[in-house]
């Protein structure tokens, strides 16, 4: 009863779009020309499907989205091991200071980034970096699609990092004390400690962690579009959705590439869940 207002609330925002882009999809619509809409059924999905642009895009996605979570979960674990582990006076300020990245504006830090690695908008990640092996004043990050997408990938990781671990110490904060003293008294190592102990309570906060990250991940837009615009083979699945639907002015088409993209995150939602095999009633302590 209590949720039943904002679940009205979000079904009423979310439904409506998710609807009208299924029944687009079923049809041969372009803007330039509305009255000439036809009725192609499933026709739409076997174009797309059979374009290797989108299993381009799905494949350029699927790996920033395992890339992402997986730096993410390792970088965001350990810092969250230092917030919990530091001295109370400093919780606040740490957890703060982590904070700020994921306070900036996608744009504002996609935009920030590009500048940085951007050779001909005076990036001064070249000079800062030259005595690295492969890292010359002339290198262009923008090229080349291996380069392009570690930019990409990296900005992800310094934005979103901070989410994670907050979400992991959320979970540190649930793992019983008495059971690290007891484990560590009969003489554990750390790692045992650490496989047998924390990560094992830990596991609905590491579920939640990856499967909202892999969902944001695998929408990821803002970074795309602003850095490379898809170009050397970085086209991600919501940037092809945004060129069919927007720039080329294909409704029905656009619309198909945005069903599949939320089925995928479905299937996305559904592994999550079902490969952590978490008992969430148990972990509230039902």
């Amino acid at each position: 009863m209590l949720a039943g207002p904002a679940f009205v609330i979000m079904l009423a925002v979310t439904l409506y779009p998710i609807l009208q882009a299924v029944y687009d999809s079923l049809f041969n619509y372009r803007l330039t020309a509305p009255g000439e809409r036809e009725l192609v059924g499933l026709g739409n999905y076997a174009v797309v499907l059979s374009d290797p642009v989108f299993w381009q895009s799905l494949g350029v996605t699927a790996f920033i989205t395992v890339v992402t979570v997986v730096v993410e979960l390792i970088l965001g674990f350990g810092l969250a091991m230092v917030m919990h582990r530091a001295i109370t006076k400093l919780r606040g300020l740490l957890r703060t200071a982590i904070l700020v990245p994921y306070g900036i504006i996608t744009v504002v830090s996609a935009f920030a980034w590009f500048y940085a690695f951007d050779i001909n908008s005076g990036g001064y990640v070249n000079n800062w970096f030259s005595w690295l092996p492969g890292i010359t004043e002339n290198l262009n990050w923008f090229a080349s699609q291996g380069t392009s997408l570690f930019v990409i990938i990296a900005s992800e990781v310094w934005k979103t990092t901070p989410f994670i671990s907050l979400l992991l110490l959320s979970g540190l904060a649930q793992v019983p004390g008495d059971l690290e003293e007891a484990a560590r008294v009969d003489g554990a190592t750390p790692w045992q400690v650490l496989r047998k102990v924390i990560l094992p309570n830990m596991k609905a906060a590491i579920m939640v962690a990856v499967l909202f990250r892999a969902l944001e991940a695998f929408r990821i837009f803002d970074n795309v579009f602003i850095m490379t615009n898809g170009a050397n083979n970085t086209e991600v699945l919501s940037l092809l959705a945004y060129d069919v639907s927007i720039s080329r002015l294909e409704i029905g088409l656009g619309s198909t590439v945005s069903v599949l993209l939320f089925a995928c995150v479905l299937i996305i939602s559904f592994v999550a869940i079902k490969g952590f095999k978490v008992d969430l009633a148990s972990t509230r302590g039902d």
